[in-house]
This record gives structure tokens, C-alpha cells and sequence, in this order.
């Protein structure tokens, strides 16, 4: 009796349909975390009023054009919800993120309503959604070829990326909102961290640069916020860009090093 085993994801029974279902799940919260802010105000920062001490434009939060990459992520997200539901329902590989990346969204469309009454709660939540994106992205496709690369692999990165500064963003206005620190080294703090953070992913998850891309995109928001305001804040975000820049390119010769 030979010893054949099966080598094809795709080929694996999925268990009664429950890697569809999971797909489906990922489409509707996909949808439902796209479409949020439509049922809300829209979000264009915390209100500085909701901290005790009232953060106007504090120096750990980039410039306003940083914020229309979610047009990017949004269009993405959905794509790789409607590639994985239709052509990788049942794909083992596309299967492992998948509860890491419906926690993510589901939770984050609530999260523009939430941020826009109670900044401490909307803190919480943005690191739960980061925690999902990561592990969803830890999880992602890649591997199979170009397609799994770009719509498997790729939107997680500049999700993650992005919730990565946003969250250390909201510390930094919970730190100074709250008199912790003064806003300029609630910055620089959460500035470092942010980059530490972001250099230790992309040296763990090299295959996917769009993460530390994002980052950096950022990073020079923050350079650019800080420019004409704070020139500790926006010198020490040029560092951690050169950081990440760095790390980058490390990641690039670990992945060359990898096909080779």
C-alpha cells in the first residue's frame, strides 16, 4: 500500500465547511469594519476635550494626510476577503489567520464610535485590534505564488503597520492626556517604542516589507507634524525612520538570502 500523502492545502477536507464559514465571517467583518464610519461622524483625531488635560495637537500625533492610507487599507482588506472566500474558502494556509483577523475587525467597527466618547476605552480596543492583525498576519499566505503574496499576505502588512503607530499614537495622547508625562516626552517615548516595536516584527516577518513601509509612511507624518513645532520630536522620527529604513533593508537580504 503506497504512502501517499496529501501535499495540496486546498485538498485537505475543511472539517465540515468550517474553513468557509470562517471566510464568510472574514468577508462580513470586513464589510462591517469598512463601512463603519459611515454610521458615525467620522474620526479626524481624539476630541482634545476628553482628556483631563485637553490634547491640542499634541506632537506624538502625525500629520493629517498620514490618515488617507485607510483608503488603501480598506480597498485591500476587502480584496483579500473576497479572494479568500472565493478562490481559498478552503486552503489551509489561508485558514490559520483567520480568527485573529475577524477579532481585529470586528472589533474595529466599533472602535470610530467608541474613540470619539471615550479615548481610554478606545485605547484598549486599538491594541486588541493590533494584537489580532498581528497574529493574522504572523498566520498569512504568502508562500503559494504572487496572488497569495499580494491579496493574502500584503493587506495584513499595511493593516498591522499602520495599527502598530496608531496605537502607540493613543498611548502617547493617554500619557499626556492624563499628565503622565508632558506631551513632548509622552512623544518621545511612545516615538521609541513605537520604532522597537516595528524593528522587531519586521525582522521576525522579513516576507512582508509593506509592514515596516507603512510604518515609515508614519513616521515622516510625524516628521512633517513636528517640523515647524518641535524639533526634538521630529528629529528623533527621522531616527526611528532611519531605523526602520535599516531594517528594511535587512529584511531584504534576509529575504534574498532565504531564496537563495
Amino acid at each position: 500500500m503506497s504512502d501517499e500523502r496529501i501535499t495540496d492545502p486546498t485538498s485537505i477536507p475543511s472539517g465540515g465547511g468550517t474553513r468557509r464559514m470562517k471566510a464568510i465571517l472574514v468577508v462580513v467583518a470586513a464589510v462591517t469594519f469598512i463601512a463603519s464610519p459611515l454610521f458615525t461622524s467620522g474620526f479626524g483625531g481624539f476630541d482634545p476635550n476628553l482628556f483631563p488635560i485637553p490634547q491640542v495637537r499634541p506632537p506624538v500625533q502625525p500629520a493629517g494626510y498620514a490618515f488617507s492610507i485607510w483608503g488603501l487599507i480598506y480597498v485591500w482588506l476587502l480584496a483579500h476577503a473576497g479572494y479568500g472566500l472565493l478562490m481559498r474558502a478552503e486552503d489551509a494556509a489561508w485558514d490559520a489567520g483567520r480568527w485573529w483577523l475577524i477579532a481585529s475587525l470586528g472589533v474595529g467597527a466599533s472602535w470610530i464610535a467608541v474613540a470619539n466618547t471615550n479615548a481610554p476605552w478606545a485605547t484598549v480596543l486599538i491594541w486588541v485590534m493590533l494584537a489580532g492583525a498581528l497574529g493574522a498576519l504572523w498566520h498569512a499566505p504568502g508562500a503559494a505564488g504572487p496572488r497569495d503574496r499580494w491579496l493574502g499576505q500584503a493587506p495584513l502588512g499595511i493593516y498591522a503597520g499602520w495599527l502598530t503607530a496608531a496605537s502607540w499614537v493613543a498611548v502617547g495622547f493617554m500619557l499626556g492626556g492624563y499628565g503622565v508625562l508632558a506631551p513632548i516626552w509622552a512623544a518621545a517615548v511612545c516615538l521609541l517604542a513605537a520604532a522597537a516595536m516595528a524593528v522587531t516584527v519586521q525582522l521576525r516577518l522579513p516576507q512582508v516589507p509593506e509592514y515596516g513601509i507603512t510604518v515609515v509612511w508614519a513616521l515622516v507624518a510625524v516628521v512633517v507634524a513636528n517640523a515647524t513645532r518641535s524639533w526634538p520630536i521630529a528629529g528623533l522620527a527621522i531616527v526611528a525612520v532611519a531605523a526602520m529604513m535599516l531594517t528594511l533593508a535587512r529584511a531584504a537580504a534576509l529575504r534574498s538570502g532565504t531564496r537563495a
